[in-house]
């Protein structure tokens, strides 16, 4: 029986991949990583009111949180000998602003289509400080899921029987935005588009320093998906005026999904792919048609694997430094903390 983590969000993106994962191969043993427990017990008894044999079961993580990484991944070596996949499609865009006189001017433009296929220029965010002392969007976008995958190793590195690491980014991650002297983005208005870009440098480091343990990973953009998140950004009102445009631009632009179900198609396409024969360089990608058929694209990412092993260099540093000031805290309250 082939092991699968998602998380997570038990909504969205997320229930609609597990319910094809498991219309693909009823077998599996899906593990929900979820924040919210009530929602992920809702989700539980969705999967299995049309899959009554399947094996679903949870475990609470926070990736914003180390602690909270440290307890989870502590629970999942416990319950596992190995994982097949992972899904890490967590991420938070907090407090979106939207920049109206950009939206507008666009909408009559050359660019409406890139506007809306990647959000380029349309949106800000307000991030903030997390009580692990990071920036929240990197804490949660990245770096909680590097812990994650450190601290899961042992379950994921088996050269006889390969597992896979599949990251969602976005087509919006862009090079312009992301230092490797601001890795977490502290100065900058656009975290979310930052924490992409360093997904996708990760993803390469990643390859490189694990395909030989037998560890690949992969990254993947879902399209322009609805989903709460996005709903989220706009008052419904201007939701109401721009979803006849964006059915529209779906007969000029493969990436408007629109619906989680359609997002989901490059991650369960993986679900089927040897990872010895995906290029580490590539990004994945959903797209559908103007009468709605499904399919997967590529795109080569504009990185270089010296910037994604320096980053990756840099995130080693970063988790000692953490990890100290962890147990420091814990010392100092009295609390026994996790196994660090």
């Amino acid at each position: 029986m082939r092991q699968t983590q998602t998380g997570q969000h038990p909504d969205g993106i997320g229930l609609a991949l597990c319910k094809r994962l498991l219309m693909e191969d009823d077998d599996l043993h899906l593990c929900l990583a979820c924040r919210n427990m009530s929602k992920a017990e809702a989700v539980r008894a969705t999967l299995l009111a049309s899959h009554p044999t399947a094996e679903v079961t949870i475990v609470q993580v926070d990736v914003s949180n180390l602690q909270s990484v440290f307890r989870a991944s502590n629970e999942l070596k416990q319950r596992f000998q190995r994982l097949d996949f992972v899904y890490l499609n967590a991420g938070i865009m907090p407090n979106p602003q939207l920049n109206i006189r950009a939206l507008f001017s666009g909408l009559f433009s050359r660019k409406v289509i890139h506007m809306f296929s990647t959000a380029e220029g349309l949106l800000t965010q307000v991030d903030k400080i997390t009580a692990d002392g990071l920036q929240e969007v990197f804490e949660t976008n990245v770096f909680g899921h590097f812990i994650l995958i450190r601290e899961l190793e042992p379950l994921l590195c088996h050269s006889d029987n390969p597992s896979q690491l599949i990251w969602t980014s976005s087509r919006n991650a862009k090079k312009s935005l992301f230092s490797l002297e601001d890795f977490q983005h502290s100065k900058g208005q656009e975290p979310y588009s930052s924490s992409k870009y360093a997904t996708d440098l990760l993803n390469v480091a990643l390859n490189r320093n694990f395909n030989q343990r037998g560890l690949y990973s992969s990254v993947v953009c879902p399209g322009t998906v609805l989903t709460n998140l996005t709903y989220g950004i706009l008052p419904p009102f201007i939701w109401t005026l721009l979803m006849p445009i964006i059915w529209l631009l779906r007969f000029f632009a493969n990436a408007f999904t629109v619906t989680p179900y359609n997002g989901t198609e490059v991650l369960v396409w993986l679900f089927h792919q040897k990872p010895e024969s995906l290029n580490p360089l590539t990004k994945y990608l959903s797209a559908t048609t103007g009468f709605g058929r499904n399919y997967v694209t590529t795109q080569k990412m504009d990185l270089d694997e010296d910037t994604a092993e320096k980053f990756y260099q840099n995130l080693l540093e970063l988790e000692k430094h953490v990890r100290v000031s962890i147990q420091k805290r814990d010392n100092q309250t009295g609390h026994g903390g996790a196994c660090l």
